[in-house]
């Protein structure tokens, strides 16, 4: 493959053909290099600034979690039996759940063709399970959240 004497090289992007002197060119490239140093900078400043936020972000959020986990501490050494039946409750609706996602799980290994190909179906199923599912799941979280560890409710008797 022959070259035409006129083609354009595109791995050369400068020659430089001046007389000037090396210092110059290093003058120049310094110029160059000062907006781009001065933009560095600004952006490490930045990343500091962000850094510094996010660890006060993180101390006020696991503050607020060690006050919750406290109040919890406290609410049960204050209700130790209302925490022990919190913690039956849920443990009992345990298996409700999972009885309930069986059942959901079933109905829909069953139906899935019909709920791909209908929107109705899909909806009905939706308003069916999902309501129910999403309180369910609510009570548990409350109940467990109340609910007193069993190695500390026997060390309480």
């Amino acid at each position: 493959m022959s070259q035409d004497p006129g083609s354009f090289n595109p791995f050369v992007t400068h020659i430089d053909v001046s007389t000037h002197s090396n210092a110059d060119a290093q003058r120049g490239q310094a110029m160059f290099n000062a907006p781009v140093l001065v933009l560095l900078q600004q952006l490490v400043a930045g990343q500091k600034r962000q850094n510094d936020l996010l660890e006060d972000l993180v101390q006020q959020t696991s503050a607020a979690q060690r006050q919750r986990a406290n109040e919890l501490g406290q609410w049960k050494q204050a209700n130790p039996r209302l925490a022990d039946r919190c913690r039956q409750a849920a443990e009992a609706l345990s298996g409700v759940q999972t009885d309930f996602l069986r059942n959901l799980t079933d109905e829909v290994n069953q139906n899935a063709e019909d709920y791909l190909e209908g929107e109705f179906l899909l909806n009905e199923f939706v308003d069916r399970y999902g309501p129910r599912l999403a309180h369910l799941n609510g009570v548990l979280q409350i109940l467990s959240q109340l609910s007193s560890v069993p190695a500390a409710s026997n060390a309480t008797n």
